[in-house]
């Protein structure tokens, strides 16, 4: 198994609104430069699943296999031979919250996906997090 993490921990934002912007998948594209689009058809929880299409690549279907609303969730990407994590959490430290990313890859062609696809991903992962504190400062 492959995985990359990226965390940072910021003040003045609070976790609720850092979640309402994770939990609105079909406005991820007004924040996520490198989406084309993300579409979610009914609540965002375990078991639904949206589709993401980034502007370097073909559209993919993405399920939710965790949830706590406020606090992580994890989704899933499934590929010929390997399956793709994306692990988000956001963790209280005093008045600071830290927003943790890890991406992982596993299976027995998770060596070509983590080429094709999951390190593409993690190299966007600080980008995405900067935009996702801009955000929910703004919202």
């Amino acid at each position: 198994m492959w995985s990359k993490t990226y965390s940072t921990r910021v003040s003045g934002v609070q976790a609720e609104k850092v979640w309402n912007l994770w939990a609105d998948v079909n406005q991820w594209h007004t924040w996520q430069s490198d989406i084309e689009y993300a579409k979610l058809d009914g609540a965002f929880k375990v078991g639904n699943t949206f589709r993401l299409k980034p502007k370097s690549g073909p559209g993919v279907s993405i399920e939710i296999i965790n949830a706590e609303p406020g606090r992580q969730f994890t989704d899933l990407t499934r590929f010929p031979g390997a399956r793709m994590f994306g692990c988000h959490e956001f963790i209280a430290h005093g008045d600071e919250l830290e927003i943790r990313t890890t991406m992982s890859i596993e299976g027995v062609l998770s060596f070509v996906w983590k080429k094709i696809v999951a390190e593409n991903v993690a190299k966007g992962m600080a980008e995405q997090t900067e935009a996702l504190i801009e955000k929910a400062r703004s919202a």
